[in-house]
């Protein structure tokens, strides 16, 4: 649904004091991994995720299964606190990951153990940029909650698992 924000939302992303460390020990408490979704307000590329990928009941179901997600707004301005514990407004947390463009999706690790020392870039485990066909949307789910990054690329993944 379109928020008053301008940003597409579902009921079941995460409700968040914006603390990403905090936010991911509760996905390992619940039994979940942690992502941040990055949208902007009038993104073609972010309405088409929400009507057509996540009203996919089974990928939609798999996610929230699954994961947390934050939704973040790549030109925000609520301030997020980053596992190092650094305080900015989400334009300037995008921008620190090195995050572009909407919609982007990055997935962390389990836990924020030893991640506040590494570069932000380094910290992810995966990404996905842009919005590719349903069936590559969810398999990067999978894909991650398999820890299958460990073994191999995503294009790897894909190949061994299509």
């Amino acid at each position: 649904m379109l928020g008053e924000d301008g940003l597409w939302h579902m009921g079941w992303y995460l409700e968040s004091f914006l603390d990403v460390a905090e936010d991911m020990a509760a996905a390992k408490a619940g039994g979940k991994r942690f992502a941040i979704l990055w949208g902007l307000r009038g993104c073609p590329l972010c309405k088409r995720m929400h009507e057509v990928h996540m009203a996919d009941q089974r990928i939609a179901d798999y996610i929230r299964a699954n994961f947390d997600v934050l939704h973040l707004n790549i030109l925000g301005s609520r301030e997020v606190t980053d596992l190092d514990g650094a305080r900015l407004p989400e334009k300037a947390f995008a921008e620190r990951y090195g995050v572009r463009g909407t919609p982007t999706l990055q997935f962390f690790p389990e836990t924020a153990e030893g991640l506040a020392g590494k570069e932000p870039a380094r910290r992810e485990v995966a990404r996905m940029a842009g919005l590719p066909p349903p069936p590559e949307f969810l398999a990067m789910f999978r894909y991650v909650r398999d820890k299958a990054y460990e073994q191999g690329s995503f294009e790897d993944y894909l190949k061994r698992s299509g």
